[in-house]
C-alpha cells in the first residue's frame, strides 16, 4: 500500500512543477478528496448508500470537491485545486488530471430511468479549469478539454477541444504531443488563427478604409467649388 501511495504522489509531482517534495502533495485538496472517494465509493458498492453519502458530504466540506460515490476512478487521478463535481455515473480512467472548476455532469434521461447519464474519460485524458463536459458521452485517450469549454458529444483518441460548444481545433489528432500537456492547451498562440474575433477584426479595418476612401472622395468634390466660389 505505501508503495502504491509513493507512485501515486510521484504521479502527481510529475504533472504539476509546484511541489517541491510528497509531503506538499498530501496537503492538496484533490489527494484527500480521492482518499475519502475511496472510502465512499468502497461502502456504495456494498449497498451501504447512506454511510457513503455521509463519506462523500465529509468530504466535500473538507475538500471542496464533490464526488459522488457511485464514479468509478482509475489509477493516479489527479484534480489540480479543486471545486469540481463528478456525477454518480462518471468513470474515469488512468492518469486523468483535471484542473479546478471542471464539471463533469450528467443529462437527464428521457424516460425518467437512470441510468449512464455522465461522461467516461478515458486514460490520459486533461480536463482544463471551467470545463463542462455533459452526458453520457466518451472522451478518447489522451484528449485534451480546453478551459472553460462545453462537450456534449463523442471526442475522439488525441483530439483538442475548444470553446462554446467545443470543437476540434486545427491539431490533428495523429501529431498530437505524447508527453503531459500541462491544462491540455497545445498551443503558444491563439489555437483559432481564423477565428471569430479575427472576422470582426477584419470588418473593422475594411470599414475604416471605405469611411477614408469616401472622406478622399467628398475632400475632393468639395475642393473645386471653394475655388470656383473665389472665381
Amino acid at each position: 500500500m505505501l508503495a502504491n501511495l509513493v507512485r501515486y504522489l510521484d504521479s502527481v509531482v510529475a504533472r504539476d512543477p509546484a511541489p517541491r517534495s510528497r509531503w506538499e502533495v498530501l496537503l492538496y485538496p484533490g489527494v484527500w478528496a480521492l482518499f475519502w472517494h475511496r472510502i465512499a465509493h468502497a461502502l456504495f458498492q456494498a449497498d451501504l448508500f447512506f454511510l457513503a453519502r455521509v463519506v462523500n458530504h465529509l468530504s466535500r466540506f473538507l475538500t471542496a470537491i464533490d464526488i459522488h460515490p457511485g464514479a468509478q476512478i482509475g489509477r493516479n487521478f489527479f484534480i489540480d485545486h479543486g471545486f469540481t463535481v463528478i456525477g454518480e455515473t462518471a468513470v474515469i480512467g488512468d492518469n486523468v488530471t483535471i484542473y479546478q472548476c471542471v464539471t463533469l455532469g450528467g443529462s437527464n434521461p428521457t424516460n425518467g430511468v437512470g441510468g449512464k447519464r455522465h461522461p467516461t474519460l478515458l486514460d490520459n485524458v486533461i480536463v482544463g479549469s471551467g470545463a463542462q463536459i455533459i452526458g453520457p458521452v466518451t472522451i478518447g485517450r489522451r484528449a485534451r478539454i480546453g478551459a472553460s469549454a462545453v462537450v456534449t458529444e463523442d471526442v475522439p483518441e488525441g483530439a483538442t477541444m475548444i470553446g462554446l460548444k467545443a470543437r476540434s481545433t486545427l491539431v490533428k489528432a495523429e501529431t498530437w504531443a505524447r508527453e503531459f500537456m500541462p491544462y491540455g492547451t497545445p498551443c503558444k498562440e491563439p489555437c483559432e488563427p481564423t477565428g471569430g474575433n479575427q472576422r470582426v477584426d477584419d470588418l473593422e479595418q475594411q470599414v475604416a478604409l471605405l469611411r477614408a476612401q469616401v472622406e478622399e472622395l467628398l475632400a475632393e468634390r468639395v475642393q473645386p467649388a471653394r475655388e470656383n466660389e473665389r472665381w
